[in-house]
């Protein structure tokens, strides 16, 4: 066998095989075609932000928070529904890749995975 098989996208296994058009992986039983995942990691390469819907995220944006969030400090918290405006893309800290001021807290960064698109 002259080429390496990928791992697994949803355990990381190493033990991945061929079967047919699809790769399995034997350790949790993950079913992905190779095309999909080749495209899967140039978009993350290529770094391309997506919100909880698959839109894709740009600078500029205005977003909507899809689930109540706590706020250290904050007694409230920021509610479902708020509209958050002028979003900047950033290199992700602790899965936290979105520059924002929420109106009425401040200056914040938000997890891409609990906002859409508006």
């Amino acid at each position: 066998m002259t080429d390496t098989l990928p791992p697994c996208p949803e355990c990381a296994g190493a033990y991945t095989y061929e079967m047919g058009a699809l790769l399995i992986c034997p350790e949790c039983g993950h079913e992905w075609s190779p095309a999909s995942a080749e495209a899967a990691g140039s978009a993350a390469e290529s770094g391309v932000v997506r919100d909880a819907v698959g839109n894709v995220l740009a600078d500029g944006d205005t977003v909507t928070v899809i689930k109540t969030l706590k706020v250290k400090g904050s007694p409230s918290g920021i509610k479902a529904g708020t509209k958050v405006r002028n979003i900047r893309l950033i290199d992700a800290v602790d899965g936290h890749d979105i520059d924002c001021k929420v109106e009425g807290f401040g200056a914040m960064q938000l997890k891409s995975s609990v906002v859409k698109k508006a």
